[in-house]
């Protein structure tokens, strides 16, 4: 007597899934931030641990030598944040009046391609830390706002929405003081945006429901197993 089949039937299914219009990753550089003299000093907001007064300068109270400066992505509160996570940063298309315009592309193959002028807006803070070569004397600064519009041109058709996200952040922060006195900070920032044109699409492929699988079982006493063995060399023959 034969025994039953565990050859399980599939079946045409239908699925609601976002579908990927377009998909692009783009370095940009921001424009340098920078801070001058006196002004730039109270822009930044130093607070540094123990002092009173405001502003508060991290060269007179550090010095101006053996610095350590550091610069991370916060929220509007100076909280750290992590710059990749989604949510951690305001990204946003930009909305055009008139919609998304039109262009014709030509591709390296001779042809032409219609694509859409998408626009993507990212916001965000970046808190700037100076501490001795120690770390026991902080100075860190308020949130530091910055931003960039980028434009893209994307099959981005009617009805197709931005799905944007940081795939790597970089903040680089300068300081210069002069005979212990501030001169000047500048903070470069460096993203790469991942872009991605979408839409919810129900689309048929063939496949099978899925089942839990069978629990592995882990058990907590030792299993007794003997050392690997040599038997080229011995016992041998």
């Amino acid at each position: 007597m034969m025994g039953h089949s565990n050859r399980i039937e599939t079946e045409r299914l239908c699925i609601r899934v976002p579908k990927v219009y377009d998909w692009v990753n783009r370095q940009v550089d921001l424009p340098l931030l920078a801070f001058n003299g006196i002004n730039g000093l109270q822009d930044l907001g130093f607070d540094c641990e123990g002092v009173t007064g405001a502003p508060e300068d991290p060269c007179q109270v550090l010095g101006d030598t053996a610095l350590t400066v550091n610069c991370y992505v916060t929220d509007a509160l100076g909280n750290p944040v992590d710059p990749l996570r989604e949510g951690s940063l305001f990204i946003t298309e930009i909305m055009q009046p008139e919609g998304r315009h039109e262009i014709t592309a030509t591709l390296p193959t001779g042809d032409t391609v219609t694509l859409q002028k998408v626009k993507v807006l990212v916001k965000g803070f970046v808190v700037v830390e100076v501490s001795d070569l120690q770390g026991n004397i902080t100075c860190t600064s308020d949130p530091i706002p910055f931003a960039t519009a980028q434009t893209f041109f994307l099959c981005a058709p009617r009805g197709t929405t931005v799905n944007a996200h940081l795939s790597f952040f970089e903040c680089d922060a300068n300081l210069i003081c002069t005979d212990g006195d501030f001169q000047q900070l500048d903070v470069s920032i460096t993203i790469c945006l991942d872009v991605q044109m979408e839409a919810t699409v129900k689309i048929e492929v063939e496949g099978r429901f899925c089942q839990p699988r069978e629990e592995l079982v882990a058990g907590v006493c030792p299993v007794n197993t003997f050392p690997p063995q040599c038997p080229e060399i011995f016992p041998g023959r």
